[in-house]
């Protein structure tokens, strides 16, 4: 359902000339430092509205989605990035993504969200809500609840490699990134209440990291794992680290 009132405030697509600025600038970057492939862009479809998924290893995730699509694409994230060297943190902030205070219900960024999408716009979204293990862990509910919200389409993305981007940089070698795009699927839909309608997204959830799975080297895969033992070594990477944080923690800088 479209909801005019909210697409005014939240328009798409927008900054267009900084993003497209930092779009080039990062495509220059990234060929210096990087041997950055992209392979599966016949998959991409030509329009919104879409939702576009894929693990977060890295705090580089983001600038690999953009690089990766054609698309003025618009992300939700955290607000703030407790993993990322201080030289890189005012990107987000002049992309000027919509703010996700993790652990909390963020409605603005949902509600920002959805308005994107109501306008066949295109989301960036990475369903594991935070980049602090380097194996595939269970989505938290918000990628379920879009989707299911809005009909959205859901592209999914494999990244590999972005961890050792720096660490090669300190040796003087470039890092190889490959990106693997895979078919587009959905949309879902839950129709349960209260708890049922938990499991539902939940099981919506599982499906989205599955597709992204399929598109990781074995190794990185961690609970979507068909190895037994690849699974077993993730445990405890499911953790949320934000379980208990509130948005006034995030304000006063409680869990930098």
């Amino acid at each position: 359902m479209t909801n005019n009132k909210s697409n005014r405030r939240w328009r798409y697509p927008r900054r267009q000339f900084s993003r497209g600025v930092l779009r080039e600038s990062a495509r220059v970057i990234f060929t210096a430092i990087a041997d950055f492939k992209v392979i599966g862009r016949e998959n991409i479809p030509k329009r919104g509205p879409l939702l576009v998924v894929a693990n977060h290893f890295s705090f580089l995730d983001p600038v690999a989605m953009v690089l990766a699509t054609p698309y003025p694409i618009e992300f939700v994230g955290g607000f703030n990035n407790p993993g990322a060297p201080p030289v890189v943190t005012w990107i987000p902030k002049l992309w000027d993504l919509y703010p996700v205070f993790r652990g909390t219900g963020s409605t603005y960024a949902l509600k920002a969200a959805q308005a994107v999408l109501e306008q066949d716009g295109v989301l960036g979204i990475f369903p594991e809500a935070g980049n602090w293990a380097h194996v595939l862990r269970p989505a938290r509910p918000g990628t379920a609840y879009l989707a299911t919200r809005t009909g959205a389409r859901i592209l999914p993305m494999g990244f590999d490699g972005l961890v050792d981007v720096f660490p090669q940089i300190e040796k003087l070698r470039r890092a190889q990134v490959t990106v693997k795009i895979g078919e587009p699927f959905g949309p879902f839909k839950v129709t349960g209440r209260g708890r049922e309608r938990r499991r539902q997204l939940d099981e919506v959830g599982d499906e989205i990291m599955s597709r992204i799975a399929e598109l990781l080297p074995p190794e990185r895969r961690g609970h979507y794992s068909d190895d037994p033992a690849i699974r077993e070594a993730a445990k405890g990477t499911e953790i949320y680290p934000w379980a208990d944080a509130t948005e006034d923690d995030w304000h006063a800088g409680d869990h930098l």
